[in-house]
């Protein structure tokens, strides 16, 4: 994806860091707004027995409401992960998981375009998203205790824990039949995340790279 590398690699001042601040806040407006709503139009969902996904299947306002929020939820995501990628900028490990936080977000517009009944490939983008969101966090833990910046690099860390823990937990003890709670506690983890992140990306000073 050429237009990809071209934006990430632009030398010049740009007001991608804000725009990606402004961005990390919405993504969660955004998207649990859509999802909250789908829920509303239609009752017979239930936390323990579904999946957020199964919400995307259902005719009429609840599979367009979810599959929307996740696609939008997703775009916002990708402004958000391409301004961290500019925000975590003084090194490598940064970079990687701004990176990789970037294949999170297009995973997840991934589930909004690919329902449930597209096979294999909405299987494939929910696993990948949910794994490569604590990973990314993970990654981006280690940058910022590198930076010095431990109360951040704390909060993190806990976070990339908070958002992998449902999952573990699921696959070892099983506590429902769905997994729409893990999505949801995962979802919500990350969610904090960016919002606290996008804040600090929205103050954060002008600067212009040599």
């Amino acid at each position: 994806m050429p237009w990809l590398v071209d934006m990430l690699s632009d030398n010049s001042e740009t007001p991608w860091i804000r725009i990606g601040g402004v961005a990390g806040i919405l993504t969660p407006l955004v998207a649990f707004t859509f999802i909250g709503l789908s829920i509303v139009t239609y009752p017979q969902f239930s936390w323990v027995n579904n999946a957020l996904s199964d919400l995307g299947v259902v005719s009429g306002a609840t599979s367009s409401l979810l599959n929307l929020g996740l696609f939008c939820g997703g775009l916002l995501s990708f402004n958000f992960a391409m301004g961290l990628y500019r925000f975590l900028d003084k090194g490598v490990i940064g970079k990687v998981g701004a990176v990789v936080f970037v294949a999170a977000s297009l995973s997840l517009i991934g589930i909004g375009v690919a329902n449930e009944n597209v096979r294999p490939f909405h299987y494939i983008f929910s696993v990948a998203f949910f794994t490569l969101v604590p990973i990314s966090l993970f990654v981006i833990a280690v940058y910022f205790l590198i930076a010095r910046q431990r109360p951040i690099a704390v909060f993190t860390l806990l976070i990339g824990i908070l958002a992998a823990a449902p999952w573990v937990l699921y696959f070892s003890v099983q506590y429902a039949n769905g997994v729409a709670i893990p999505e949801l506690w995962s979802a919500l983890s990350a969610a904090v995340w960016a919002v606290i992140i996008g804040w600090k990306m929205l103050k954060a000073p002008s600067r212009m790279k040599d």
